[in-house]
This record gives structure tokens, sequence and C-alpha cells, in this order.
């Protein structure tokens, strides 16, 4: 069996506007409805978690302007953290992960946080930790420009023993809940923290007792070697968007290596690897469709250059399209990813043309076809799932949840039902 997941790629945004299919729109923005609807069939189909992405900026890189950022509604962001009890509240089983920005947000901030979710979702929420990436966006929390690229990840390891040395203030045990003798908790259990490293300090210990998981699930995703060591140490579930089954086997060979260096069993994470089911009633269906979005997507080159200027922090609009691609691996951004554009050799123009959310493997057919590939690449990866990363339009998660999903479950690939209380529980079943 391997697990499900769906990544939410515009988090508590804005997804299909003003496309065919993509419901009213204008009615869901800023709204719950789309997303609880969302959980509840996802739920129903057995997902182990939902994850929104996050942001904190309205970029103007490209051409130093907003209108790419606003005209699509692309890079509208409300915050996920409100809408998780929200998810939650309608839901029993699935987990909700949201994104937070290590280098933003004070330890103590973000461990409380997350417990009180903890506790509002009963035990199924999830952190999914990034560094970030835009200068624009380290300037809206005070700073001049972002931190270099491997630095933050130093600082996001560091956050995070910060933030785990704060959820370990209250020890098993501490919370007593007695009425009759009319001890809430006992306070020989509780202790500081007092976590003093090169970039976070904090005294401690929280002032709520520990939530049904003690410690929320932890989600990362990252390709350069300091994002896999990050995840290696502190992740229960990891994202990969490497391209083939073959790549697929060697991140999770190597995460597992990774994770043995820091003292944890591989057993410990899952790592799900990113795709973008096309459904079709027939294979050729599917393949017609499949065709038509690429066609859509590499004719819209200014909106896919938009958005690697984003996640480098760089104008594409300033190079020659014509030209091979610059090699922009040193940016501070998505290092990996333009290492990968730099070494395919084509133009800037080509590369924009076919620019998509990147896909570990491309499925594209009946249900029962995919079905097979996801079977296939499963066995030969070794990984341990896939994350979803089609947009979040009423139609999209209709066809996996009620399309695909029934078929995974009848050949004893997904999970059939929920054996546990806690997303972590659930996640680490098997």
């Amino acid at each position: 069996m391997f697990h499900l997941g769906w990544f939410l790629t515009t988090g508590f945004g804005v997804y299909g506007w003003n496309q065919p299919w993509s419901g009213n729109v204008a009615a869901d923005v800023g709204r719950p409805d789309l997303f609880v609807e969302s959980a509840k069939a996802l739920e129903r189909a057995g997902f182990d978690y939902m994850m929104f992405e996050d942001s904190s900026v309205l970029p103007d890189i490209f051409q130093e302007s907003f209108e790419s950022s606003v005209s699509a509604g692309q890079a509208i962001r409300f915050d996920p953290l409100p809408l998780m009890p929200l998810v939650a509240q309608a839901t029993e089983h699935i987990g909700v992960i949201a994104t937070v920005a290590t280098t933003f947000y004070p330890p103590f901030l973000a461990a409380r946080l997350y417990q009180t979710l903890d506790h509002l979702t009963k035990g199924r929420i999830g952190v999914n930790i990034v560094t970030a990436s835009p200068h624009k966006a380290a300037m809206n929390y005070g700073l001049e420009k972002h931190v270099e690229h491997d630095k933050r990840y130093e600082m996001a390891d560091e956050w995070m023993r910060a933030v785990t040395a704060l959820w370990d203030t209250w020890e098993k045990g501490a919370l007593q809940l007695d009425e009759k003798s009319g001890m809430f908790a006992d306070h020989t259990k509780i202790h500081p923290a007092d976590f003093e490293g090169e970039f976070y300090r904090t005294r401690g210990p929280l002032n709520l007792p520990p939530g049904p998981q003690h410690r929320p699930v932890v989600c990362q995703a990252g390709g350069s070697s300091a994002g896999k060591n990050l995840g290696a140490a502190h992740a229960d579930t990891i994202v990969s968007a490497v391209v083939g089954a073959d790549a697929m086997k060697a991140y999770r060979d190597d995460v597992s290596v990774r994770m043995i260096e820091h003292g944890r069993k591989p057993s410990d994470v899952k790592v799900l690897y990113l795709v973008s089911p096309i459904i079709g009633e027939t294979n050729e269906e599917a393949l017609e469709k499949q065709a038509m979005a690429r066609a859509a997507q590499a004719a819209n080159v200014n909106g896919n250059l938009a958005a690697m200027s984003y996640f480098t922090s760089m104008d594409f609009s300033k190079f020659d399209l014509d030209a091979p691609m610059p090699d922009l691996s040193g940016n501070n951004g998505h290092q990996s990813t333009m290492a990968d554009f730099a070494k395919s050799g084509k133009t800037l123009r080509e590369i924009a043309a076919n620019h998509r959310t990147i896909e570990s493997v491309d499925l594209v057919g009946t249900p029962d076809r995919i079905a097979d590939q996801m079977e296939e690449v499963m066995d030969h990866a070794g990984g341990d799932g896939f994350l979803i990363a089609t947009p979040v339009t009423r139609k999209n998660v209709t066809e996996i949840a009620d399309g695909l999903a029934p078929v995974l479950r009848k050949r004893g690939l997904i999970r059939s039902g929920y054996a546990h209380e806690t997303f972590r529980e659930n996640l680490l079943e098997f």
C-alpha cells in the first residue's frame, strides 16, 4: 500500500480563475467552502493529508509590476492557519498541513500556535517548514534582503530544534485534570526549554498542555543537499519532485541514508512524489486533455516567466528568450530547479513554454491505466506514496476521489479506512 496527499499549490488562495469547470470562483475567494468540501471528498477517498502552500509576498519582480501576480489571481494568498480548524471540524481523519516560513516565525510563536491547532483539530495538524526565498518577502518582515540559501537551512534546523524543545517542556503525565484533588497539571513535570543557539533563543515552557500528537506532523520539501538534510533530521513526511522512477528510487535511498546518519529509522518518514494525474474515460481522451493543457501552458510564456521570476527573485523579462538558459543555480531561491534548467541546454523560451509544476511521472489515462502506472512506479521506486498537485477545483477533486481512488482501493493499493485517531499514527501505520 502507499499513501496519498494533495498539494494545494497556491495554498488558501485562488484556483482556476476564469477557467472551465472551476466552479463559482468569485464566490470561493477567501471562503472555506471549496476546501472543506474537498477535504470531505479526499477523506472519503482515504487520503492521508492536504498540504497548503503559503507565501507572504505579492510579487512584482517580473517586469517590475504586480500585473502578472494579480491578473489570474495566482499570487493571492490568505493565511492558511485560521482555515485549518474549519477543515478539521468538518472531517474526522484527514490530516491538514499548513506552511510556515521558519525565517519569519519566532520559535515560541510557532510552537504555541501549532500546539493550539493540534488541540483544535484533535490531533490532525501538520506543519510544512519552508525557509522562503523572495527577498521582498523578507522585506515584509523588516529585513533588507533575504538570508543566503544555505544559511537559511542552518537556521531552519536550529529553529526546528528550538520548537521541539518547547513542545517537550510538558512531560508525559504533566496534565492531570484530576477534579477530585483539584490538580489541573503537575508542576514538577513542566520545565523551561532554556534553548540557546546561534540564531534563536527561547526560555519556555509553553503555557498550554501538549496536544493529542504532542508533536505535530512535520512536512518538508527540498531538492538541495541542505534541504534533504533538514528533512532527514526532522520531517515525518517529505515531498519530492524528482523526475522518473530511477530518480525517485535514488531520492528515497538518499533520504534513507541521511536519516540513519541522523540516528533515525528510514521508516519514520514517508516520501511522497509530486504528480498531477490527467483522467479520461478512455486513454485517448486523457491524452487529448494533456495535449490541450500543454498547448495552453506553452502559449502562456509571460505567465511562466513570471512564475520563474518569483521563485528565483530574478526578473526573467530582462533575459534573451532565444539564448541558452543562463546558469542561475547560485540564486537565493530554488537552486536545484535552476540547476536542472541550465543543464537542459534549452533556450529560455523553450523552458518557459514547457514550464509547469514539476511532476515525478506523467500519469495519463483511464483510472485503471493510471492505477497500473502508479503501482508499477511505486514498486520500482520504493517510496511511500504520491502527492497530487492538480489544481483544487470540484471537478478535479471528484475525478480523483470518486474515479481514481476507488480503483486503487479495490487493488489494495491505498487504505480502506483509518485505524487511528491522530494524523501521525495514520501516517506511520504503513
